[in-house]
Order: C-alpha cells, then sequence, then structure tokens
C-alpha cells in the first residue's frame, strides 16, 4: 500500500475497507466472546498475543487491535475478575510504512481518550505466505482485507508466449480462461500457504478470523465482480484499461509495457475459501459468510454528481493508494503518474459512471484450530512412544 499521510496515501484512503471490517465487526466479536478464558487466575496468567496479518497503516490498523484487545479484556473480567497483559503484533511486507505506524503508536489520542496504550507492541516485518512466528505463539490472529492480494502474478500471465498472457487488459475480470485459470491456481496456493503456517502459529483453543475481497458463489472467476455496474465502475477496470490505453496512445508506453503489467489481487468465493481451509486440515470452520456492501453513501455520490472533477480525482487518489507501488515499480515515478493523470481524467469525464453504483464484495470467516486433528497428532505420539517402551521392557 501507498505509505505517508497525503491524499493518495492509504492511510487517507481505506474507507472500503474500514467499512468491510464495519460490517463483519460483530462477527469478530462475537467469535472473540465464544472463545474459552487460557488463564483463570492471575497467578498463571500470560501475556495474550495477537497478530494483525496485513496489517498496512492508519486508523484502521490501530482499531482493529483495539477492538480484540478491548474484547477480550471485557471477557477476562467478567469471567476471572482480573486483566491479562496483550502482546500486539503488526504484521505486512517490509515495504509498509511502518514508520508511519510506529508514530500512531505512541499517539493513542488518534482513538480515544486513553492516556496509554493498552498492550505491548512489535512490527513483524514479511510475507504471511510464510511463517511469521514461532510454533504456538498466537491466541488471536486476524487479517482484514489483505488475503485478496496475491503473492505474486502468475508466472504464466509474465510470460509473453504462454496462452495466459493477459494482452490488452490489467486484470483478470472478463480475462479469458488461460489467464483466469493461471490466476485461481495461484489463489489457491496462496490460501493453503497462508493457513499451513497459521496452523503451526496458533495455539489450541485460539482463533483465526479472515475477512478478503470476494465474489458471490454463483459467480465464475472470470466474473470477480458480479454485476455489470461494479463491473463498469471498479477502480481496477474499464478507467484503469482506458488510461493505459491513453499512455500508449500519447506514445508514452508500448503495448508491451501495458500487457506486462497486472494486478495480483483475486476475489475468492466461499467455495474456494472452504476447499482450501478442509485442504489444510488444521482449521474448522465455525462461521464463514459472503456480504456486499456499497462503495460509499448516497450522499457522498449525488455530491460527486454535482464535481465530477471532484471524483476523479478521489477516485484517482484511491488507486494510487493500493496500486501506485506496483505502478511505480513498472514504470517509474514520472509514468506512473501519468497514468493516474489519465485516470482521473477518465473517471472526470464519464459522466454515466458517476450514475451507476459499485458494490464491493467481502467473504468473512471465522476458524477455530481443528481439535480432531490436534487429537490424532498427539495418539500418534502416544503410540511412537508406546512403542519405545515395549522395545526397551523387551531389552531387559
Amino acid at each position: 500500500m501507498q505509505g505517508g499521510d497525503d491524499d493518495s496515501s492509504y492511510a487517507k484512503n481505506s474507507e472500503a475497507p474500514a467499512s468491510a471490517i464495519s460490517l463483519c465487526r460483530p462477527l469478530l466479536l462475537t467469535a472473540i466472546q465464544s472463545m474459552k478464558v487460557f488463564f483463570r487466575n492471575k497467578e498463571e496468567a500470560q501475556s495474550l498475543r495477537i497478530a494483525d496479518l496485513g496489517c498496512a497503516t492508519g486508523y484502521n490498523t490501530l482499531a482493529t487491535i483495539d477492538m480484540v484487545v478491548d474484547a477480550l479484556r471485557q471477557q477476562y473480567m467478567s469471567q476471572c475478575g482480573f486483566e491479562p497483559e496483550f502482546e500486539a503484533f503488526f504484521s505486512d511486507l517490509p515495504s509498509n510504512d511502518f514508520n508511519s505506524l510506529f508514530r500512531s503508536l505512541s499517539n493513542p489520542g488518534i482513538l480515544s481518550d486513553k492516556k496509554t496504550k493498552q498492550y505491548y507492541a512489535a512490527g513483524v516485518p514479511g510475507s504471511f505466505y510464510a511463517r511469521l512466528f514461532p510454533r504456538g505463539k498466537l491466541h488471536v490472529a486476524v487479517s482484514l482485507s489483505a488475503l485478496h492480494w496475491l503473492s505474486q502474478i502468475p508466472d504464466a500471465v509474465l510470460d509473453k508466449r504462454s496462452a495466459a498472457w493477459n494482452k490488452g487488459r490489467v486484470w483478470i475480470d472478463g480475462a479469458k480462461k488461460e489467464v483466469v485459470e493461471a490466476y485461481a491456481k495461484q489463489s489457491e496456493k496462496d490460501l493453503e500457504d497462508f493457513l499451513s503456517c497459521r496452523k503451526e502459529e496458533i495455539v489450541q483453543g485460539g482463533m483465526l478470523f479472515l475477512l478478503m475481497g470476494g465474489r458471490p458463489a454463483s459467480q465464475q472467476p472470470k466474473n470477480q465482480l458480479g454485476d455489470p455496474d461494479s463491473r463498469a465502475k471498479h477502480p481496477f477496470t474499464t478507467s484503469l484499461d482506458q488510461a493505459w490505453q491513453d499512455l500508449i496512445n500519447e506514445g508514452l508506453v508500448d503495448e508491451e509495457t501495458r500487457d506486462g503489467f497486472n494486478i495480483p489481487a483475486y476475489m475468492r468465493s466461499t467455495e474456494e475459501v472452504e476447499r482450501a481451509i478442509k485442504r489444510c486440515g488444521g482449521f474448522e470452520i465455525e462461521r464463514m459468510e459472503y456480504r456486499s456492501m456499497e462503495e460509499h453513501s448516497q450522499e457522498k455520490q449525488k455530491q460527486w454528481m454535482r464535481d465530477p472533477i471532484s471524483y476523479g480525482r478521489a477516485k484517482a487518489n484511491l488507486v494510487r493508494a493500493t496500486l501506485g507501488p506496483f505502478a511505480e515499480a513498472h514504470l517509474g515515478p514520472y509514468l506512473s503518474h501519468q497514468l493516474f493523470i489519465r485516470f482521473q481524467n477518465r473517471v472526470s469525464s464519464d459522466i454515466a459512471l458517476l450514475h451507476k453504483t459499485c458494490f464491493y464484495g467481502v467473504v468473512c470467516c471465522v476458524c477455530y484450530p481443528n481439535v480432531t486433528q490436534i487429537m490424532k497428532t498427539f495418539i500418534r505420539v502416544i503410540e511412537s512412544y508406546s512403542h519405545l517402551l515395549i522395545i526397551q521392557d523387551n531389552r531387559l
């Protein structure tokens, strides 16, 4: 995500993730309240450890951890009469703007009137598609609006000789079958890698909460966004393709440069998430839902209809916040800036776009470590140990 705190930063353009978190907040709080306490008395209590995987930076990051810590604290006070200590791990790629995040942590007034943090904080840089914590370290792990970002663009999509070369577009919505299949395969591998790592890191009795961009079960992978209006208005689709074509028409880039740029995002269905969890074998699904939400309020849409230029600027800032680092790595600072200027102009000039409503889909999932799987492992260990005792007895 784009760092800093200017108008095109992720911190200033994370309204959609905030709405998704708000939409799924009751599900997360109910899941925490359903967890059994780990320590019954203050003498045996150790710290409870929480991880935000794909934390980014800004208000959402701090609000998420505050929400989880407050819910756990209330649970301990009501059931045990004491508050344990908390450790909060903020984890994202090393390129994340941890400096801004750490500055926010030293300013608790951003969220409330609390004079001090309610937890001990640490940053954990690294990909959540690999191990990040020691075995049995975490009590609660959450990943909010991050898992739809893939670990990489599929190799076949970047190979000009491949049938999956994504010519003429920068994302997979509506793309040809080979491109969609390559993305779906990469998505499947990534989610299984993520779950396998968390299976090792989360303690028995802990909880994993997932919130990611998703699509309706009725839609095939090539229809990432569902309805036609959402497909037309989504920032990854028509207007962005047009902006790229503008750069080509002006001679600023060639077609091969455009075709080599692809957005590493994939919206999974609930069936795909459930299939990955079952294959992983380490978790049981407590509850999973697909939900959709409008990209912005009706009031804001009416305001932007009166001022299309302002709408174009806001939409361009949103795209910069999420795709700016990708575009700059591919094009360099000057041309990436030109791309977003063309995008802004396209959006501002398309009045029909303002009359469409775009919906973002999300998949929410509550998982608990699979007790059956843990018991099977325990039984195998006991059987191995019993066999060793028999051998030793025979030797005697």
